[in-house]
């Protein structure tokens, strides 16, 4: 993948929330994007729409230390490093707030073939202000169109 762009992909995206107080929350997306191979790592970038908000999500995929970037209607960076907790931080219209993630799992798999696809598993606490808000869990496969 020396293309810059990478290749198209559709990804689905499942994202579950158990907050420290409160129900169980779990989202399904369906979206199209990019990957993108730089080095050991992959790049999977996409477009969505929260609240009329269009924002730029990029997730590095690599086994020792991920991140998830987002920017546009929220701008935000969450590390998740299996070894430590790393510091993140989280922008949005309403001011700006530091986070902590402590991640449990992180499985990378990526195969390419004659179609580059795979998937991104991970699971970590966030932590603002010294507390867990809630264990998250993001599910991600991707197969190229």
């Amino acid at each position: 993948m020396a293309n810059e762009s990478g290749k198209t992909v559709k990804i689905k995206l499942v994202s579950s929330i158990i907050p420290t107080e409160g129900e169980l929350e779990q989202y399904e997306m369906w979206l199209e994007g990019s990957c993108v191979e730089k080095g050991n790592s992959h790049y999977l970038r996409y477009e969505e729409v929260q609240e009329d908000l269009q924002i730029q999500t990029t997730i590095k995929l690599n086994e020792t230390n991920s991140f998830i970037m987002r920017k546009g209607g929220v701008n935000m960076r969450l590390p998740l490093n299996p070894d430590l907790r790393e510091n993140g931080h989280y922008e949005s219209p309403f001011g700006s707030l530091p986070l902590v993630t402590d991640t449990h799992q992180l499985a990378i798999e990526v195969v390419q073939n004659e179609k580059v696809s795979g998937q991104f598993k991970t699971h970590y606490d966030l932590i603002i202000g010294g507390n867990s808000v809630g264990h998250y869990k993001l599910d991600i496969q991707f197969t190229e169109v």
